[in-house]
């Protein structure tokens, strides 16, 4: 027993103890509920001459034992580890999460060396991470956030309303102007605002929710309005798909007017494009006020742009930006 706690194999036979052996690094997901591991992973686990993991509380710990797998809690150096493998041995190391940096650089500097025959080196995941899997990431640091950050603490939903309003006209600017890497990071600060308010909810006395039920009622609409994706309905089309959708929407609202469930407060071109988008679906033939005035004039543009397929806002924001460079352009 060396002063790292480690026990180096005993003495081989002098037929074997030439072979170099073989080192398993085997990872695990944090993502992942412990004793989830891969068929391959288990295999070399039952097979390994010893199993290494230098963090006693590592959560996979209790179930590799349960299983009957003796790990030895024991963080060995580069040099101790290659010489346990000598004679053909197969050492198995459970990775901590930072996944044994001091130990891979230790292998390699000696691999580089050309002292030693290496063992053959093996990075096995146990575990992968499905996709999506780093919004529970997201989820554990806004928990953590709220309880212990003086100013997050004490928001509301009230309070953060301007900043949704923000970040997703952020969005949208992100996407006008073709910035991949700003488009990435405006949808981060989106989904942020999501999370934010989900975290708030769960301490609402008397209603509360959670990130949980917000993504499952999302997931039950998206499955409900697309009886052609999880159903026996078929669509062939974009307008079916839509077809489908104002159905099922209908049937569910159960609205008295084709106005309800459009937010007043949006910008007026977008207000004024939803209210004709609404009417020409619905099949009414509705007037426009016959008032003079701007804002009779711009609402006349927004009907008129809805019906040939324009975003009224999209438009006029463009041409702001052409407006805008013109001024630069004076300006300099």
């Amino acid at each position: 027993m060396n002063a790292t706690g480690f026990e180096p194999a005993p003495d081989q036979d002098p037929d074997t103890a030439s072979a170099p052996g073989r080192i398993v690094l085997l990872t695990t997901s944090h993502r992942v509920a412990p004793g989830l591991l891969s068929w391959p992973a288990w295999q070399a686990l039952q097979a390994a001459d010893r199993v290494l993991c230098a963090d006693g509380a590592h959560p996979q710990l209790p179930y590799l034992r349960e299983a009957g797998i003796a790990v030895d809690e024991t963080s060995p150096t580069a040099e101790e580890l290659v010489a346990a493998c000598a004679g053909g041995h197969t050492v198995v190391v459970v990775a901590t999460g930072e996944g044994e940096p001091a130990l891979t650089d230790g292998l390699a500097r000696l691999a580089g060396s050309g002292r030693l025959r290496m063992p053959e080196l093996e990075l096995l995941p146990a575990s992968y991470d499905l996709p999506g899997a780093r919004l529970l990431d997201l989820v554990q640091v806004m928990d953590r956030i709220r309880r212990e950050c003086p100013w997050s603490s004490q928001q509301t939903h009230k309070g953060l309303a301007k900043y949704g309003i923000e970040e997703a006209y952020e969005l949208v600017e992100a996407i006008e102007e073709g910035d991949r890497d700003e488009l990435r990071e405006e949808l981060g600060d989106v989904l942020l605002q999501v999370i934010f308010h989900a975290r708030i909810a769960e301490e609402d006395p008397e209603a509360p929710f959670s990130v949980d039920d917000v993504a499952g009622g999302i997931v039950a609409k998206l499955i409900h309005r697309h009886p052609h994706v999880f159903g026996d309905e078929t669509a062939d089309t974009p307008e079916e798909v839509k077809a489908h959708w104002l159905r099922t929407k209908a049937i569910e609202k159960q609205r008295t007017s084709v106005t309800e469930g459009i937010p007043l407060g949006q910008p007026g071109l977008a207000l004024a494009a939803k209210l004709a988008s609404r009417v020409r679906t619905a099949g009414l033939d509705v007037p426009l006020p016959d008032t003079e005035g701007i804002g009779y004039e711009l609402l006349a543009l927004a009907t008129r742009a809805e019906a040939e397929g324009v975003d009224p806002e999209a438009a006029l924001r463009a041409a702001a930006r052409v407006y805008r460079d013109a001024i630069r352009e004076v300006e300099g």
